[in-house]
Parts: C-alpha cells; structure tokens; sequence
C-alpha cells in the first residue's frame, strides 16, 4: 500500500474559477431546478388525485416522476451551494451519501424504464389479457422492487467503498461518483471492481435485456398487423423509446468522461455532459408525457378550467 492519508473532505475542483459568473450559473441551475420540481410534482399531484389516471401505464410514470424528483435533489442544492461558496469541499460522508442517491435514482431509473417496456409488451401484443396479468399487485411489486434493488445493490457499492484508505481528494468533478472516488485509494480495490463488474452485469439483464426482448416481440406484433395498429403501438411506445435513448445518452457521457481523457473539451462543455442525465430527462419527460398523452393532458386541464 502506498503512504495513505486521513482525508475527511474531497475536493470538487470542476467547480474552478468562475468570478461573477456563478451568479448567472446559480440563477440559470435554480431556475432549471424549480421547472423540474413544478413539472414533476404536477403530473405525480394529477396521476394520483385523477382516477381515470389509474391505471398501470399512468402508474409507472408516477414511479418515474418521483424517482427524478429524488435524484435531481441529490445534486441540484449541492450544486446552487457550491456554485456560490468559495470553497468547494466535500465531506466524506456527504460525498457517500451523495453518490448512493444519484447511483439510486440512476439503477431506478433504468429499472422504470424497463418495467414500462415490459407494460407496453402486455398491452400490444396480449391486449385480451393484459388486465388479468397487470393486476394492481403487480403493479405495485413490479415499483417496489425496482427502487429494492436499486438500493441494495448500491449499499453494497457504498459499503465496499467506506472501507477505503485514500492518496488523495481531489474529484475533478462536479459532483461525487463512486468511480473517482474508488481511483484515489491507495488500498486494495480488488473487491470493488468485481462487484462493480458483477453489478453492471445485474443491471443489464434485468432491464436492458428485458427492454431489448419487449421491443422485438412488438416489432413482431407490428409487422402483423393493420396500419392503425402500428400507429397506435408507435404513438404509445415513441414517448418511452425517446426517454429511454435520452436517460441512455446522459448516462454514456458520464462513463466515456470518467474512462477517456477529456481535457481537450471546454469545462463548460464537460459539466454540462456531466449533469446531462441528472437534469434533461427530469425536465424532458414530463413534458413530453404532459403534452404527448391525450389522458394526462386533458387531466392537467381540469384544474384550470
């Protein structure tokens, strides 16, 4: 082990410089911040009060506007703060706690996706039993154990991190992620890196292999069907594929940044990449799903008129 040292702060130094700036950036950050939660917590308010809205389909996008409520609080007011302090240091176990929520809202988020590709699979191609099999029980366990295995399985991240002993504290970052984290250590991080293989392994059998098999049997289905049943499956599946390649996107930018050398790109450009996932599918998706879906859009208006 190379010589260790006591660390109780990280340092974000993506934050750097930026003189009078951060007053624009901090207004333009609590402006976003403030759609995402009015947004958001709208259509969870019209969802869960409009009961023609309960239904399986409307129910999974109330998990998914909840979960981007959580995870836009676990950077949005760390960032309004650090944006205006002149010291950008981190404790460690606000650092922990900050990459358990994000990593949280991140697996969830997949895992919501995945159920509402298997949701649109029922009802397209098994439209005669899709009530039987969509039962509320199923429902509600297909939510629950979306966010159960979401923070399972990054308590165990978290845990086999805590353990760490580090050579230094400077996260070139904007936030904490468990990957920068984990190369500052001078201890053995052997078990981190299986358990991150074997994680990354989980998470992609249980919602991008699902999604992939959804799609193709609706495409199949498609393919066998009349015109108006093509449209009518593209017009149901168009908002989830566009808010999975979205969520997707947001999430490569972050790993391509953390394993290839992005020096040569303008920090602005890096920090926007970064926070990418974080802060455009909270914002794109509600309205999307606001404006696109006739039944939560003629909901929406019932309180105005």
């Amino acid at each position: 082990m190379e010589n260790s040292t006591h660390f109780k702060v990280f340092r974000l130094a993506a934050y750097g410089d930026i003189g009078q700036m951060k007053y624009f950036y901090f207004a333009v950050v609590t402006v976003l911040y403030f759609v995402i939660i009015l947004a958001n917590a709208l259509l969870i308010g019209v969802i869960c009060i409009e009961r023609s809205l309960h239904e399986p389909m409307y129910l999974f996008l109330c998990a998914l506007f909840v979960n981007q409520l959580y995870g836009s609080t676990g950077l949005f007011p760390a960032l309004m703060f650090y944006l205006l302090s002149d010291t950008h240091d981190i404790s460690l176990l606000y650092c922990y706690l900050q990459i358990y929520v994000l990593y949280t809202y991140a697996i969830t988020e997949f895992n919501n996706l995945s159920v509402m590709s298997y949701d649109r699979y029922i009802c397209i191609c098994y439209p005669l039993q899709y009530n039987n099999i969509m039962t509320p029980k199923i429902v509600f366990g297909l939510i629950l154990l979306s966010w159960l295995y979401s923070f399972s399985l990054n308590a165990i991240v978290i845990s086999l991190s805590l353990r760490l002993q580090f050579c230094g504290n400077v996260l070139d970052r904007l936030y904490c992620d468990n990957y920068s984290v984990v190369k500052l250590a001078c201890s053995n991080t052997m078990l981190n890196n299986i358990w991150g293989l074997v994680g990354t392994v989980l998470s992609i059998s249980c919602t991008i292999c699902p999604t992939i098999y959804s799609y193709v049997k609706i495409l199949q289905i498609c393919l066998k069907s009349s015109k108006e049943t093509k449209q009518k499956a593209f017009n149901t599946c168009m908002p989830h594929i566009a808010s999975l390649l979205n969520f997707s996107s947001g999430c490569l930018f972050v790993i391509l940044q953390g394993r290839y050398d992005t020096a040569h790109l303008p920090p602005i450009l890096r920090s926007i990449l970064f926070v990418y996932f974080l802060i455009c599918p909270p914002l794109f998706n509600p309205i999307m799903y606001g404006i696109r879906m006739v039944n939560i859009r003629q909901a929406c208006k019932k309180p105005l008129f």
